[in-house]
Formats: C-alpha cells, structure tokens, sequence
C-alpha cells in the first residue's frame, strides 16, 4: 500500500457519500435537520478541499497518494493523487455543491432524496477528478451521471422525461465505448508485460503503436467530446438545462462537463500523444466551430436559460481550442479558463433561479427594468455577466487570453476566429442583460418583486468574490497549473515539444 500521509482525498471523496446515506435514513418530517445536515456535510468538505489546494505543492507532482489494491486479480487498485491540473477543480466541486445546497434550502418537494442525491453526485464528481486508476475512474464517472438522471427526471420541468433520456443516451454512448477502450488498454498492457493493470502511470508508459492509438483515441475521445461537449455532440446539453431545476443546472455546467476537458487532458494527450497530432485540426475545427455557432444560437434565444446553455457550448469550445493548441499558454488557460466557466456559468445558472422562482417565466420579454426593483441582485448579475464576456479585471479574461495567446502560436487563423467568438459572447450577453434589467418596467407583476434575500446574497457572493480575485491576481492559480501543464507536455515526447 502507498500513502502519502493521511487519506485526505478519500475523506473529500466520501464525507458527501456518508452525509447521503444519513439523510436517506432521516424521516421525510425532519426537514430541518435534513437541509441543515446536507449544508453541514457541503461546508465541511468545502473547508477540506480548500486545505487540499493549500496544502499542495506545485513542483511536487502527483500528491495525496492514496494507493491500495482493490480488486488484485484484475490489477484494479484504489488510486487516488492529485496534480495541478485536479487540484483546482476539487474546490471548485465542492463549493459549488454548497451553493447549491443554499439554494435549494426552500425545496419542498421530495426534499429528502434532492439533497441525497445532491451529495452522492458530489462524491462521484470529486472522484473523477482524483482518480488515476482507469477502472475506478470509469465508476465514478457512472456515478456522477446516475444522480444528475434523477435530479432532471424527478425535479425538472415540463419536458423533463425527454431531456433525461436524451441525456442519458448521449453520455451512455459514450461511457460503453470508453469502458471498452479501457479493457482493450488493460489487455494489451498484459500482452507486452503479462501483467493486468489499470495503472495511469503504466498504461501511460506502454507506447502504442499510431494505429491502435487512433482507435483508442477515438473511444475515449468521443466519450469526453459528449461530455463537453463538442460541436456537433452539443445538442442533448440545452434541453438538459433548461428542463433541469437550478440546483442541477449549476453542477451540470459547472462541473459535470469539465469532466470531458478534464478526461481529455488527462488520459487522450498523454496515452495517445500521435493520435492527438493526428486530430488536433479536426479537433480545433470544431471547437471553433462551438464557439462561433452556440454564440449566434445564444443570440437568437428568448428563454434566458438556454442562452446560458448555449454560452457554455461556447466557451468550452473555448477550453477545448486551449488544449489542443498543445503549448504551455493554451493549456494553462484551458484548465484556467475550466474554473472560470464553473465559477461564472455557475453564477449565471443560479442568477436565473432566483428571478425564475419569483417569476416562474424564463422568457426574456417578461422582464425589463429589473434593476429599479431589485438594485443587489442587478448589481452582482453584472459583475457576472461581465466575467462571462471577458472583461479585463475578471477571472474570464485572463483564461481567454492565455487561450487566444495559445492559439495564436498555433494559428494565427484559428485565433482570429476565435476572436470572433469572444465578441459575440460580448454581444449576447450584454443584449440579455440590457432587455432584463434596462428599460421600463413593462410587466406590471415585476413592479411587486423583491429584492435578494441575505441567504441569496450569501449564496452568490463567494463565486462573486472568486470571479473579482482570480480576475485580478490570478498567479496563485497559474503558478499551481503551469508545472504540470509542462509536465504533460514533456510526457507526450519530442514531437509535442517541437510544436510553437
């Protein structure tokens, strides 16, 4: 067994899966109990988590080894590190899991099992980020999805049934191809060593000769490109949030889909360094693509949660471009810009919930002039609106930036475009805001809305606080990610480093 010290990891991991395992056995009438257990449970692997980011060393490479085996017949092991490129999005999950908790404080219906399942998708989440065993990984990317199945099918609105099984048809897809590609990396591992594993570090050693790792690149990289997702695999993604309840929105876009960024840089660039050569321009094509497409969509959207649905296309198009630029700027900025998209789409995602729950529309033409009525809740709406268009001084800037400097070194073609993706971010953006919060009140019923509670103040206000620090002083955050960006980097041979 390797250990680096306490199991912190596993603590993170599974204090959320024991907090739902409670809360499940609570009696439905404890309703007090079960939203204040369910905050307690959030906070306390927030605090954790933030302690993990503290604690870790840039220079160090993987850290918190939690290494035991599992299931030896097979060479499955309990695997658990993180490096600079997981470390982030661990904090990231767990905050946003408790904002979400906040929000969701006033849930009634089936109370019990929302918050459970709330906490057992956190588990999975956090579980994907630490895993660097391939099988273990595999289950809790399926145990991040099953949660999110029933937060939209019980929860969600009218047309809930057929977003849940579109959604969950898209990423099955995926995942059945994936789970294949990792038997075939076991198997033949075997054959050059006589030895079953499902180690990252030895699988990632094994040298593939370029056509097997076409075939495998292409199973795993569909998988994460529908998780993304990547244009043209984008389309189960709108009618997801727009029929998910806000709570489900804010995990869905702020951290389910950096799982497919995240799996492609750390299992298709490292494992299959030809095969991503080999696609890199479709690959970029048609995350350049995303970004211009989803944002003229976003222009032509009436309801205000599609829009952020499909600001998400495009600004993961935007992390996607970062990666496959295949240089220190891009990459840095793709797993920045990661965090970012969770902290603003995260924001926007629960902005909307709050006028929605007043409102029960999420029709941009009901509004208008909201910011005479609700002055708190204009004001950090714009703080956000501008941190997803890119405003110098917020933390979407910087991430953009670093991407566009990234692909630029790449193609100075494929930066002009995406260029033009950050300006019609501006554009629709800045459009949604001015029809919901200029203008005179046209509705009558907008005149008797309120302003945010202190609770919803409390819930917006720490990604708020994170969107102006990151915007501001991001080199904590940079000087966590660049070391194992460069490592990534070196890992994939001479022909990565070569590049511009």
């Amino acid at each position: 067994m390797e250990q680096s010290g306490f199991p912190l990891l596993s603590l993170i991991i599974f204090i959320p899966l024991a907090g739902a395992i409670v809360i499940a056995l609570l009696p439905r009438e404890s309703r007090d109990l079960i939203r204040y257990l369910a905050l307690f449970v959030a906070a306390a692997d927030f605090i954790l988590s933030g302690a993990l980011f503290f604690e870790f060393q840039p220079q160090a490479g993987l850290q918190f080894i939690e290494h035991a085996a599992w299931i030896p017949q097979l060479g499955i092991n309990y695997f658990l590190a993180v490096d600079g490129i997981s470390v982030l999005l661990i904090p990231l999950s767990t905050l946003l899991t408790l904002v979400s908790v906040l929000f969701s404080w006033n849930v009634t219906d089936r109370q019990k099992e929302f918050m459970a399942f709330m906490l057992v998708m956190e588990t999975g989440m956090l579980g994907v980020f630490a895993a660097l065993d391939l099988f273990l990984f595999y289950v809790f990317w399926e145990a991040a999805l099953i949660p999110m199945y029933f937060l939209i099918g019980v929860w969600g609105h009218e047309n809930r049934i057929y977003a849940t099984v579109k959604f969950i048809l898209y990423t099955m897809a995926g995942s059945v191809l994936m789970l294949v590609a990792i038997v075939v990396l076991s198997f033949l591992n075997h054959r050059v060593t006589g030895v079953f594993t499902f180690d990252w570090r030895e699988l990632q050693q094994m040298g593939l000769a370029p056509a097997t790792q076409t075939w495998l690149f292409l199973a795993f990289a569909l998988a994460f490109a529908i998780k993304v997702p990547l244009f043209p695999f984008h389309t189960w993604l709108p009618d997801a949030h727009v029929e998910a309840p806000t709570a489900g929105s804010v995990l869905l876009a702020g951290i389910l889909l950096k799982m497919g960024t995240y799996g492609f840089l750390r299992f298709c660039l490292p494992f299959f360094p030809e095969a991503t050569l080999r696609f890199l321009p479709l690959v970029v094509v048609l995350a350049i693509i995303g970004i211009i497409y989803a944002a003229m969509v976003a222009f032509a959207q009436d309801n205000v949660k599609s829009l952020v649905a499909y600001s998400s296309v495009s600004h993961l198009g935007f992390v996607m471009l970062g990666i496959f630029a295949l240089n220190t700027q891009g990459l840095a900025g793709g797993v920045l810009q990661m965090v970012n998209h969770g902290l603003s789409t995260g924001a926007l995602f629960l902005i909307v919930g709050m006028i929605y729950e007043r409102r029960h529309t999420l029709m941009m033409r009901d509004f208008g002039g909201l910011w005479r009525v609700m002055p708190i809740y204009a004001a950090l709406s714009l703080i956000v609106v501008f941190a997803s268009a890119g405003l110098p001084g917020l933390n979407g800037f910087i991430g953009e930036f670093l991407i566009l400097v990234g692909a630029f070194r790449f193609s100075k073609v494929y930066a002009f475009f995406a260029t033009i993706g950050v300006i019609l971010a501006a554009v629709y953006l800045l459009w949604m805001f001015q029809q919901t919060f200029f203008g005179p009140l046209k509705n009558r019923e907008n005149e008797k809305l309120v302003d945010l509670s202190a609770r919803e103040v409390l819930t917006l206000l720490p990604l708020v606080i994170l969107i102006i620090v990151i915007g501001v002083y991001p080199d904590p955050f940079l000087r966590v990610i660049q070391p194992s960006v460069q490592a990534l980097l070196s890992s994939m041979g001479p022909q990565i480093a070569s590049l511009p």
